[in-house]
């Protein structure tokens, strides 16, 4: 039933409160509603915290939108991982009611003394209410009740006292609350941080430390040769290290480079075609080395300050022990063949997915038992391949019950796929999701993406920003050149609190298989590629170090760790992006950045970018100092500024701003 104070169209409430929106510890979470009441009396609206101990936090009062009529907003904070619930409570507000009155009929004469007579008796209330400890509280009070007592005073002084700022600002944080309406509670469920910020790097641990001889036979890399390339890793200040599948390789059907069906008996095959007779995706694949090389990789990384992400692909090979121990966990034709992953027009003959609707809880169980058999290795991080083409009911019952026991692990949804599915595989629980970045180019696209990714869909699915991946090499990338990597790397380290990158983006790796694909020209995903990090190093054809000083301007700044926060601005030019964040420091002080990047690689732009200083938290007159964190150079900024950006020497600015003059 709608309350006495209507509180409807609360937000943020995924699929009618069947399922928590997402909040991060320390991350601001906005709650709104709309609410509303009978006639002209005001009222006062609140959202009030439960978390995970049970115990309520103090009320954060909401106020009104500035735009919408109706529209009440608030922002706040879990403390700590787990379970919240959150409640709008509404009132009756009738101090707000008499001030307002007061204001209207004092100062004409109407109904004088009965204004006052009001004004004491709620001050009274106010009084009774207050903590006998708030000594400063009850002195305003007192002040307040001597005034409207005080016959002898000049009406204009009494209501002027009643009136004052400071009374006025206790009286607001201590309502009289009547007619009390409360709508929820609602859940939230409050994510380490890492499922909010993280900055990702992807190699396949063949490749790494892979040698070719003489003859040009290729020997791989192994779980001890890719534990020294970590050191890179960690210097350029990524925190995640994502390995694509580690597991045995089919041997049926197995793919040749660029995708052939007509591999070499050396052809190592497609890590994502899993299974062999050497184990399934429980089991190492035999070349990388065993159990207890990668549990020397992992440790290795957690001394560097690197988690290790796995790859968790439900698909299996031809020769996996599952077809042969369970083959009512695959699609039978009609021919009797077992049916193969197929995108139109890609073919995959040497994987088969699995069937869901055969033995539901047969593969339950034992992706379960996959999953922990992997975080007993000190995997707290999955990486999920194409999770939106198994149902969501089996995804809800995974993430539940891994998070029933291990709230830390998190899960990375790979579903580049339509947005009623990627929204809903983030509302059952994935922490964090691939999106459309990859394909969102031109500056319009990119300003509507950034938008909704931050206030639309934010309390469903949080963006990881991959500049490529194995599957994926833009067009944008191939035709670009060096400063094409540079401006998606920028847009990416800023535009979201988690980015990625593939290994090779460094080397500006941009050669595609054939006109209009996206797919690498010898992509690792079919064969070792051996890379000459030291020599692209030492004759400076990397990148490596703008990578490196974008992940130190993310650790600076609070405000490029947070998703919510983020604003667009202006500029003239159809190709230079603008837009800022900004975070409120533990010390009260405010952290800004205003990022403005030139989009197009091929030319350079000069334009006026235009901000909304309010929504920096500056008057529209201020003047303030920016500090360019790539170039280093400061300059004297208003709400209208010049820029001039060349692709070739620096296509973005990232900005500090600093103190108004």
């Amino acid at each position: 039933m709608v309350g006495r104070i209507p509180v409807m169209n609360v937000m943020p409430v995924v699929d009618l409160g069947r399922q928590s929106a997402k909040a991060t510890v320390g991350e601001p979470l906005p709650v709104s509603a709309t609410v509303f009441r009978e006639g002209h009396d005001k009222l006062g609206a609140e959202v009030v915290l439960t978390g995970p101990d049970g115990r309520r936090r103090d009320p954060v009062r909401m106020v009104k939108h500035a735009d919408v009529p109706d529209r009440y907003d608030a922002w706040v904070t879990p403390d700590a991982p787990g379970p919240w619930t959150f409640e709008v409570q509404a009132w009756s507000d009738p101090i707000g009611t008499w001030q307002h009155a007061a204001g209207l009929k004092i100062p004409a004469g109407v109904d004088v003394d009965l204004m006052f007579t009001e004004g004491r008796l709620l001050l009274e209330r106010v009084q009774a209410a207050l903590d006998p400890a708030d000594t400063r509280g009850h002195e305003l009070v007192a002040g307040g009740l001597v005034a409207a007592s005080d016959t002898e005073r000049p009406v204009g002084a009494r209501l002027a006292a009643l009136q004052d700022p400071e009374l006025a600002a206790l009286l607001h944080a201590n309502p009289v609350r009547e007619l009390v309406t409360v709508e929820g509670p609602y859940p939230a469920y409050a994510d380490r941080v890492t499922a909010l910020a993280s900055s990702w790097y992807e190699f396949f641990p063949r490749s790494e430390g892979a040698v070719k001889d003489a003859s040009g036979k290729v020997t791989s890399g192994n779980f001890r040769t890719a534990a020294k390339r970590l050191d890179a890793v960690a210097a350029m200040g990524f925190d995640v290290i994502y390995l694509p599948p580690i597991h045995p390789i089919g041997e049926v059907n197995r793919k040749g480079p660029n995708n052939t069906l007509t591999p070499g008996p050396e052809d190592t095959g497609s890590p994502w075609a899993i299974g062999s007779k050497d184990g399934g995706h429980d089991a190492i694949h035999p070349d990388l080395g065993t159990l207890e090389d990668f549990d020397a990789f992992v440790a290795r990384a957690g001394e560097l300050g690197i988690e290790v992400a796995l790859d968790l692909a439900l698909q299996a090979a031809p020769d996996h022990p599952w077809v042969t121990s369970n083959p009512e966990w695959f699609t039978t034709r009609a021919d009797g063949t077992i049916a193969y992953a197929e995108n139109p027009p890609k073919k995959y003959q040497d994987i088969y997915p699995v069937n869901f609707d055969n033995d539901p809880t047969g593969i339950c169980r034992e992706v379960l038992r996959v999953v922990r058999h992997w975080m007993a290795h000190g995997v707290r991080i999955f990486r999920v391949d194409n999770p939106h083409t198994k149902p969501v009911a089996f995804w809800e019952w995974l993430l539940k019950e891994i998070r029933r026991t291990d709230p830390d692990v998190l899960f990375l949804a790979e579903a580049f796929t339509r947005p009623a599915m990627m929204r809903g595989l983030g509302a059952i629980g994935f922490q964090q999701s691939y999106t459309y970045f990859t394909w969102r180019t031109s500056k319009w696209e990119i300003e509507e993406y950034l938008r909704e990714l931050a206030t639309e869909s934010d309390h469903l699915m949080r963006p990881n920003f991959f500049v490529n991946t194995p599957d994926i090499l833009h067009g944008f990338l191939q035709y670009g050149g060096p400063a094409a990597f540079k401006i998606r790397a920028a847009l990416a380290a800023t535009g979201s609190p988690s980015w990625g990158v593939y290994a090779g983006y460094e080397l500006y790796e941009h050669v595609a298989v054939k006109p209009g694909s996206e797919e690498y020209l010898d992509s690792e995903k079919y064969q070792i590629r051996i890379r000459d990090w030291d020599g692209a190093a030492a004759e400076g054809r990397t990148l490596a170090p703008y990578l490196t000083r974008l992940n130190e301007i993310r650790r600076q700044h609070r405000s490029l760790q947070l998703l919510r926060n983020l604003r667009v601005h202006g500029s003239d030019d159809e190709s230079v992006l603008v837009f800022s964040k900004s975070a409120t420091l533990p010390d009260g002080s405010t952290d800004t950045v205003v990022v403005v990047i030139n989009l197009d690689p091929h030319a350079t732009r000069e334009t006026t970018v235009h901000l909304d200083l309010p929504a920096l938290g500056l008057e529209w007159h201020d003047s303030f100092v920016v500090h360019d964190e790539i170039t280093g150079a400061d300059w004297s900024w208003g709400a209208h500024n010049y820029v001039r950006l060349d692709p070739a020497h620096e296509p973005a600015h990232i900005l500090t701003v600093r103190s108004p003059r």
